[in-house]
């Protein structure tokens, strides 16, 4: 009798376990199984874990508190990251119900990070660039970047007219960016000097001297004048004098992403079906709210 109850219990739950599974492809509802097999979605446990530098504004930054909406750092106790990029991941997270984790990572480690599922996603800023879409898969973009040059104010490159008017003067970018490597190759007669190993010692090296001009974005360019007000941005977008790029370099080089295992297709559409229902003016508008409460716009 034990025998025969057992059976009919298993074959009404196995019909209920069917009707369940069909309901859902019925809705159309994304399944933690769409992704190529054996890659882990990360956010099994509900838990969307993302790591970024803490040192570029107003990407991110760190801070002591977590005044404006920043979050901890689960790897640096006492320590806060804010920005665009936290601004981001926190949409992403709240539309998914997930919670948020947010480790401090060097940027050369951020995409082995992703490679090795030591974290679910790197948001911290960086290009779409085809070599990294070798080694990662890329939602997004989550923002469209503009490359700039930036100098003193009272230099004698401060009136340049194009990225051609260097001639002579020592320049640099942030290492493995591409600002570093597709940008300053377009400055013919420049005197190129070794990468900066973050934004803020590329920053530091025009602001000493060290460097007459720097290539970097334009958000980082922005933050960079409120902090160092004797900078000045030179913007040659829309010019002859600008940086060239054709349409699938500037979609593989410029745009901004976030980086997720190769093959995890699950995260990937789930963080795009998030980014889709956003704008530019979305995007520029939490930029700007990012530059306006950076700390350093504060001195």
């Amino acid at each position: 009798m034990r025998k025969l109850i057992a059976t009919v219990m298993a074959v009404v739950l196995l019909f209920t376990l069917a009707a369940c599974g069909g309901s859902e492809a019925a809705a159309g509802e994304r399944s933690i199984g769409d992704t190529a097999q054996n890659v882990p979605t990360g956010v099994e446990d509900g838990i969307l874990t993302i790591a970024m530098e803490g040192a570029y504004a107003p990407y991110n930054w760190a801070q002591n508190d977590d005044s404006n909406g920043a979050v901890q750092i689960k790897n640096v106790p006492g320590s806060y990251v804010n920005g665009y990029d936290v601004m981001i991941a926190k949409t992403i997270a709240e539309a998914n119900d997930w919670e948020l984790k947010i480790i401090q990572s060097d940027w050369d480690s951020l995409v082995p990070a992703v490679m090795t599922g030591s974290i679910d996603a790197a948001i911290a800023g960086q290009s779409m660039t085809a070599s990294r879409s070798k080694q990662v898969d890329f939602a997004g973009p989550y923002f469209y970047a503009t490359m700039v040059v930036l100098t003193k104010a009272d230099s004698s490159y401060a009136d340049a007219e194009g990225i051609l008017d260097f001639g002579g003067a020592a320049g640099t970018a942030q290492l493995a960016t591409i600002w570093y490597e597709e940008c300053l190759p377009q400055m013919e007669g420049a005197d190129i000097k070794s990468a900066s190993a973050d934004a803020p010692a590329m920053l530091m090296a025009l602001e000493t001297g060290t460097v007459d001009f720097v290539v970097t974005d334009l958000p980082t360019a922005q933050g960079a004048v409120i902090a160092y007000p004797g900078m000045k941005i030179l913007d040659f977008s829309g010019t002859e004098g600008d940086f060239s790029f054709s349409e699938q370099e500037r979609a593989e080089n410029v745009n901004i992403g976030i980086s997720v295992m190769k093959g995890n297709a699950y995260l990937r559409d789930a963080i795009n079906d998030i980014l889709d229902t956003m704008s530019v003016e979305d995007f520029n508008s939490l930029m700007e709210e990012a530059i306006s409460i950076q700390p350093l716009s504060e001195d």
